[in-house]
């Protein structure tokens, strides 16, 4: 408990630092680039200080010249922030509107092009995947975790359908990836996070024009994340 403590303690000091430095050079250039690289720094430093550890495999096999759309199983509040840092370049990701009303960490995550999303309203979903296309025309990745919620023992729930529409619309390719032992570490319900090694799993991307329609897409994807949750 005393690493998580230390860990959470080192946020709430990190974050309005972060913001003074970072949020008039944003706002001055119009670039999110410098608020993205501290923020990153800073949730790897959280990270040590809580005792956790990320290893990757497969990362090799992504273009660095293209853009994805990052697809993951998710079973712990840590996932988001073990998967985003070491994706190759600045994403975007879908987030509960609920965070946004957090004063600093809201401002961040519009100034960084983050899209919320409402997933009780069918309707303000639907915008939220539109808007979604218009992040990553601008080149980010998007980071999506298609099951809407974590799972509480580790099995892989239904996936939400918009994320998939978003590949298929955009045409960009899909790269599922595989989160493990976190559940372990901080399970769902819990705050207290256990040290431990983590790995993040990156497996071959997914075309969406090469597949027949969603359903198809869906299971494609599905499939490449479980079969590493099934070793």
């Amino acid at each position: 408990m005393i690493r998580t403590s230390l860990a959470l303690t080192f946020v709430v000091f990190f974050i309005p630092v972060a913001a003074l430095i970072t949020f008039p050079w944003t706002l001055i250039t119009g670039k999110a680039n410098f608020l993205y690289s501290v923020a990153m720094t800073g949730v790897r430093s959280a990270l040590c200080i809580a005792g956790v550890k990320v290893e990757t495999e497969g990362r090799e096999k992504l273009d660095p010249a293209r853009s994805y759309i990052f697809m993951s199983n998710h079973v712990s509040n840590l996932d988001p922030p073990i998967v985003i840092p070491v994706l190759p370049g600045r994403t975007s990701v879908l987030v509960k509107k609920e965070l946004f009303r957090i004063p600093i960490l809201g401002w961040a995550m519009r100034m960084a092009s983050l899209v919320p999303v409402d997933r009780d309203n069918r309707d303000a979903a639907i915008a939220s995947i539109e808007k979604a296309a218009e992040v990553m025309k601008s080149g980010l990745h998007m980071t999506i975790f298609p099951e809407g919620t974590r799972s509480l023992d580790g099995s892989l729930l239904p996936f939400k359908k918009g994320p998939f529409h978003l590949a298929l619309d955009t045409g960009m390719p899909i790269v599922p990836v595989t989160v493990l032992d976190t559940l372990e570490m901080m399970p769902k319900g819990k705050i207290r996070i256990r040290p431990g090694t983590t790995r993040v799993i990156f497996h071959d991307p997914v075309e969406p024009a090469r597949l027949k329609d969603r359903d198809q897409l869906m299971e494609a994807v599905r499939a490449s994340i479980a079969s590493s949750l099934n070793k």
